[in-house]
Order: structure tokens, then sequence, then C-alpha cells
């Protein structure tokens, strides 16, 4: 069983920066490769960033990419979302998320466990 917790939203304006992380109670968590999907009210929810077990590897959305940076600490068992120049599109509840690796990383499906979420909310 692994138990995520997410922590650092809150209220920004736009062009300002945030940094979400995610803490996890499980013993192997290099095991894992690690995602932060978000969903905003009304829509589904969506990825955003994903990272390998080692780090090596790095998976971003379209959306975000060259703006958000996706990271981890096995030593800390955190992963964290650097988050700059936000946009009032980027308002959502972005939750953390773990599973095994195999899959696509982009794939909601890929990821066993999730976090309660995090509001983010960027104002105009």
């Amino acid at each position: 069983q692994v138990q995520l917790v997410e922590s650092g939203g809150g209220l920004v304006q736009a062009g300002s920066s945030l940094r979400l992380s995610c803490a996890a109670s499980v013993r192997t968590f290099s095991n894992y490769r690690l995602a932060w999907f978000r969903q905003a009210p009304g829509k589904e929810r969506e990825f955003v960033a994903a990272i390998s077990w080692s780090g090596g590897s790095t998976y971003y959305a379209d959306s975000v990419k060259g703006r958000f940076t996706i990271s981890r600490d096995n030593a800390k068992n955190t992963v964290y979302l650097q988050m700059n120049s936000l946009k009032p599109d980027d308002t959502a509840v972005y939750y953390c998320a773990a599973g095994s690796g195999s899959g696509s990383a982009y794939g909601r499906r890929s990821y066993d466990y999730w976090g309660q979420g995090t509001q983010v909310t960027v104002s105009s």
C-alpha cells in the first residue's frame, strides 16, 4: 500500500511560481514511477508530468512543457512539481500518482495510487 500526500498549493497571480510536493509513505519508493495529474472544474483529470523510478526519464504535457519541472528525491520519498510562469488555465486540483512503471507514463490507468490533491488557483 502506498499513501501519497500532496502539499504546496495555493492562490497566486499569473506569472508566479509554486512548488508542489508529494510525500509517499512506502519503503520501496524508488521502485515507482511517479506523476502529477490535474483536474479543473467540469473537466476530466489530465496528465501533467511523470518521472521514472531513477529520475532519468521525464514526461510532460505539451501545455506545461518548458514551464513545469518534475523531480524526485528518493532519499526523502518525495516528488516535486516546480511550476513557473503560471497561467489562469493552470487552475486545478493537482494530484500525485504512483505506478509500477508498466503502461504509458501519460495514462491514468498506469497509476495505482493517488493522493487527495492540492488546489492551485491562478488569478489573472
